[in-house]
């Protein structure tokens, strides 16, 4: 699934190509939901807030997509070619077209049901208006790991499994720390690591952690690099203890324990049987 990076980025394509065009709008699935209240109508606007994508088009029509596990936006300049039957909405103008394929939303939103929506999403370091007071308050509740409550886009909207593993490694947390014993500077530190990684991915298109190891061919230059995402096995660039990665919520979770303290996480103690 695409992080916020990935989403903010296709926001700030849309805007600088689709937003002012007069859209021709259809379906080539058979989908005949959203493509006709879009169909020649003006795109005004486009926002992004976590992993989801915010159109609006003249008339306060509002169009919200969200790409899940397989979503794919293709973008044209000039002539597009044929969509796949698969596409699920194909938007035409005489300059720039977008073919959308496999999203796990795509629907028409009243501005009470968007509003509704992007009330239950957390902060998103990404956005200017994004308060790290709100965003520390709802992480930081109940004693879910810390490493888990980071992917609950109701806490904190947009990181995926790869920022909460570089950005919990450049903060030196502990993945596995109750989310409530989380220090109000330990924070600061871990949202400035987090909104660092996404401004360079939405950026750059690819992410490049600081002390990430180089790259063993000397001839790449554009390619995501990191610490311990991915690395299991491999030694710590900062230490050079091995990389760990341990299967957290279905999620695989990567850190140095060496170096992120994961050992002097408290553990409950359960009282002897008798």
């Amino acid at each position: 699934m695409p992080e916020g990076h990935s989403i903010h980025r296709v926001a700030r394509v849309h805007r600088r190509w689709l937003v002012g065009r007069r859209f021709t709008a259809d379906s080539p699935q058979g989908r005949p939901d959203v493509a006709p209240a879009l169909s020649g109508r003006t795109l005004l606007g486009v926002d992004a807030h976590g992993k989801h994508l915010f159109h609006t088009f003249e008339g306060d029509v509002r169009l919200h997509l969200h790409l899940g596990l397989f979503g794919r936006i293709r973008h044209f300049r000039s002539e597009a070619p044929l969509p796949s039957s698969a596409c699920r909405l194909r938007l035409a103008s005489d300059a720039a077209t977008l073919h959308l394929s496999g999203p796990s939303a795509c629907e028409l939103l009243t501005p009470e049901a968007e509003a509704t929506l992007r009330a239950r999403l957390g902060e998103d370091p990404l956005r200017a208006d994004a308060s790290p007071d709100r965003a520390y308050a709802r992480l930081t509740q109940g004693r879910m790991p810390l490493a888990q409550a980071l992917l609950d886009q109701g806490r904190i909207a947009g990181v995926g499994n790869i920022v909460r593993a570089e950005a919990l490694f450049l903060a030196r947390l502990p993945p596995l720390l109750p989310a409530c014993e989380l220090e109000r500077d330990a924070f600061d530190g871990l949202w400035g690591a987090m909104r660092a990684l996404l401004e360079d991915g939405a950026r750059d298109g690819l992410i490049v952690t600081p002390g990430a190891p180089p790259l063993p061919s000397p001839g790449r230059k554009r390619a995501e690099r990191f610490c311990v995402y991915g690395r299991t096995g491999q030694p710590c660039p900062r230490c050079g203890a091995k990389v760990k990665g341990q299967t957290l919520a279905a999620r695989t979770l990567y850190f140095c324990a060496a170096c992120q303290g994961v050992d002097r996480v408290k553990r409950p103690r359960w009282p002897r049987a008798r």
